[in-house]
């Protein structure tokens, strides 16, 4: 009598099958949550940077500063010079107003870019292919 040991061609190749269906349909599922979760890891991240203005002004007397500025100020740490969670933060300060950005690094890394502006409104970008159809410029909801 033959035993078999193993498994067959066939029986390898049907597994090999199943397992790529499942992966084309977890994929694309898996990179939508990434990027709602660096989405919102952005929006908080301004709010950060918005209360380290409203700080530099109030508790340091200064006018509202730059990324590198309230680097030096101590109000955020250093990771704020480099990309996080896929977004590049920005602070234009001049004239005593600031606009702080939040821009996606890749287009996997995020669907919008978001900025503030003094009044603490987290709003989505400006530029209508970078912000939700109907909500450019609009507040984050």
């Amino acid at each position: 009598m033959k035993t078999r040991n193993g498994f067959s061609l066939l029986e390898l190749l049907i597994v090999v099958a199943i397992i790529l269906i499942i992966a084309t349909i977890a994929v694309p599922s898996l990179l939508r949550s990434r990027q709602a979760a660096n989405e919102t890891a952005a929006v908080a991240n301004l709010r950060l940077v918005n209360s380290a203005e409203t700080s530099l002004t109030v508790v340091g007397g200064q006018n509202y500063g730059t990324i590198p500025d309230l680097v030096t100020a101590g109000l955020i740490d250093a990771r704020f010079l480099t990309p996080i969670s896929g977004y590049v933060f920005t602070v234009d300060a001049s004239n005593g107003d600031y606009t702080a950005y939040a821009t996606v690094r890749m287009a996997n890394d995020g669907r919008f870019d978001y900025f503030t502006r003094p009044d603490n409104v987290i709003r989505y970008s400006t530029d209508a292919a970078r912000a939700p159809t109907g909500f450019t410029g609009e507040p984050v909801r």
